[in-house]
């Protein structure tokens, strides 16, 4: 295939980004840099790109069938159905919560006890802190338990779906028991490395992850935004026009306390931490992770333990409030069919998305990029955790996978730092660091989408707010990189890339910013 390894196999999704940028639609922006992958992939070939599109698989040069990758809409998602389960799950869940009354009763009380947009803010924030254990579990969940509250200190939903993508997988890759050091210690596995204890000692190098905690808790502070996302801030506070898809309004119920809202959330946070622990072989005498919390988070699988949690916490939450009776039999039904219809959207892109990183993966997207970085390793040795930055950023921003760019650039990294363990653990950090940001950023992004389903904004809105806060700190990772190359030291490039957050703030907020603080200053 003469397309294949080469930086044809980057078109696809450099197409769809572009025109998801240009259009501010995602679904047909998607279909095509599917069509065009499928097209590349086979030839031009009329009824071979119908077939790649739909059921496809590709079976590389000298491969077996084995080695086949899945191309098409129906092979890219048979492995995600536990996800799409968990996302209808939730989807009941949220609606059952919203049909009895309960979210207005929390907004409330929200209203109340949070008089701010900066204690709304904050709160979101701890919040997403708090549920580390997936990113599109805290996606949801922080999305569906805040948004009442942010919606009454007219925040706008733009800037909720920011905090929560930036709550989600920067945590998650910087939390030692969550589904992405299970996932990085999976890979490290197959390559005869202790997965967990890398993941570990990385954590403090993993400056895009750390720094975008300081960057949002010091623009919250700071009170003001730029770029798109201060257009869409000014426009909730003066207009009150928060930016919501309008299908999740609340339903007002004199009967409903906050805690029918709070207590099926928290079931539904312990349920899904037991079922990791469960999956994971916590419980199995047989299982490597039995009794071990740690080792049975890293072999635990979310796609499995997600549902596992949520089929039970939804069980739950529909005995809870029939029983009492803040809710009618007849509507906590219907809920099964609207709580469904909410997640559609979500659905809907996340399959494109997914087909679209099987396009670019049987075009060896992955082997033409790690060829350019083992071309330029060469004579950059202490620069190289910087260039392993770029590379990942990049990487994951054009195929919207994170988990996929670390899965590829890993065994890259691990020979070229064979002999210095400083500089391994460096690289392996900005392997990581590198794949959350460009999955922090990018369209085609399931976490991103995640955020976008959680906030009940548009995506490609989410996306364009986003964009510049994820570039400003991923500016300044890249400075951290290169010093860390040299000085080998993370309390240094911490102080430095903190020190930097704050003065580019401080020069933002006096150049380009808009105070949104109050209504009242932005008048």
């Amino acid at each position: 295939m003469e397309f294949a390894n080469t930086f044809w196999a980057l078109v696809p999704a450099i197409v769809a980004i572009v025109l998801a940028l240009i259009t501010k639609e995602a679904y047909s922006s998607l279909f095509v840099g599917i069509v065009v992958g499928a097209l590349l992939l086979t030839g031009f070939d009329p009824i071979g790109t119908v077939d790649a599109i739909i059921s496809g698989t590709f079976i590389p040069a000298g491969g077996t069938e084995d080695d086949a990758l899945a191309t098409g809409l129906i092979p890219s998602i048979a492995d995600s159905a536990g996800i799409f389960a968990f996302l209808v799950i939730l989807g009941i869940l949220v609606a059952l919560i919203n049909a009895t009354g309960a979210s207005a009763a929390f907004g409330t009380w929200a209203a109340k006890n949070v008089r701010s947009r900066i204690g709304a803010e904050i709160a979101t924030f701890v919040l997403g802190v708090l549920i580390f254990v997936d990113d599109y579990f805290n996606c949801l969940t922080v999305g569906s338990v805040m948004r009442p509250v942010t919606d009454a200190q007219r925040v706008s939903r733009a800037k909720l779906s920011y905090l929560i993508d930036a709550t989600a997988a920067p945590i998650c890759m910087i939390a030692p028991v969550s589904s992405w050091a299970a996932a990085v210690s999976g890979v490290a596995a197959d390559l005869d490395v202790d997965g967990i204890q890398l993941f570990i000692s990385a954590i403090p190098f993993n400056f895009y992850s750390l720094l975008t905690l300081v960057f949002v808790v010091a623009i919250v502070v700071m009170g003001f935004d730029y770029g798109p996302m201060a257009k869409a801030e000014l426009a909730a506070l003066r207009e009150g026009k928060l930016g919501s898809l309008g299908s999740d309004k609340p339903v007002e119920n004199t009967r409903a306390h906050l805690l029918d809202m709070v207590i099926p959330i928290l079931v539904l946070i312990v349920l899904c931490i037991i079922g990791m622990l469960y999956i994971g072989g916590f419980w199995n005498p047989e299982a490597e992770g039995y009794q071990n919390a740690v080792i049975a988070f890293s072999g635990t699988d979310a796609f499995t333990a997600l549902p596992w949690g949520s089929i039970i916490a939804l069980v739950f939450a529909f005995v809870y409030l029939l029983a009492r009776r803040v809710v009618k039999f007849k509507d906590a039904m219907d809920c099964i069919v609207s709580g469904f219809n909410s997640m559609v959207p979500a659905i809907l892109i996340l399959t494109f998305a997914l087909t679209l990183k099987s396009m670019t993966s049987a075009l060896g997207a992955a082997e033409f990029v790690s060829g350019c970085m083992e071309g330029a390793a060469a004579g950059l040795f202490s620069m190289l955790p910087a260039i392993i930055f770029l590379v990942a950023w990049g990487l994951a921003f054009a195929t919207g996978t994170s988990w996929g760019t670390f899965g590829i650039l890993i065994p890259i990294v691990l020979p070229i730092f064979a002999g210095e363990p400083e500089l391994l653990t460096i690289g392996i950090s900005a392997c990581l660091a590198g794949a959350v940001a460009g999955d922090h950023c990018s369209p085609i992004s399931d976490t991103t989408i995640m955020a976008s389903a959680g906030a009940n904004v548009n995506h490609i809105e989410h996306v364009n707010t986003q964009l510049p806060y994820v570039i400003t700190v991923g500016s300044i990772s890249f400075v951290c990189f290169a010093i860390a190359g040299f000085t080998r030291s993370a309390p240094i490039c911490l102080a430095v890339g903190a020190v930097l957050v704050i003065a580019t703030l401080f020069v933002l907020r006096k150049t380009i910013g808009a105070n949104t603080r109050n209504a009242d200053s932005a008048k």
